[in-house]
């Protein structure tokens, strides 16, 4: 008898747990669709205290860029781009971890990040990994074809 009770709260420990797990990445999804949603497509910069850490670190593909720094190029990308829209296509969320493919489009109609506005329509996807701790973004690698929004804008040469 004493197995049986053994085996029946060592179920109910494993489904407690994997319910947990499942809420908290739920959370954690929900965090990071805050950042495309209301940060970079409403421009709802003030939302970003709410959800970031104090010590985020953005991992760029050259360098890395704390809270503020990577804050100013979110401004320029809304300034080069203020009809900017992003869209969420698909989210993955194990632990601490949340990897997003996102699309993103806007028409260059100002400037920033070194764009002149050129008045074209520009559109590109991404995929962007996410570190939540205790309910703040930590951590962001983030990956895109840059150049592709370039050709887009002519601002660079497109391929034969």
């Amino acid at each position: 008898m004493n197995r049986i009770v053994a085996a029946t709260a060592l179920a109910i420990l494993t489904v407690s747990a994997s319910f947990a797990q499942d809420r908290q990445a739920e959370t954690n999804k929900a965090i990071v669709r805050r950042v495309f949603s209301e940060i970079l497509t409403q421009g709802k910069f003030e939302v970003a205290a709410e959800i970031y850490a104090k010590d985020y670190v953005n991992h760029g593909a050259t360098r890395d860029l704390g809270f503020d720094e990577s804050e100013a190029v979110d401004h320029g990308w809304r300034a080069a781009f203020p009809d900017l829209e992003f869209t969420v296509e698909r989210e993955i969320a194990e632990g601490d971890f949340v990897t997003v493919l996102w699309k993103g489009r806007g028409t260059n109609t100002g400037s920033g990040n070194g764009l002149a506005a050129t008045g074209k329509k520009a559109e590109g996807r991404g995929i962007s990994i996410f570190r939540v701790v205790d309910g703040k973004i930590k951590e962001e690698w983030t990956e895109t074809n840059q150049l592709l929004i370039l050709r887009q804008l002519g601002l660079a040469p497109r391929q034969p």
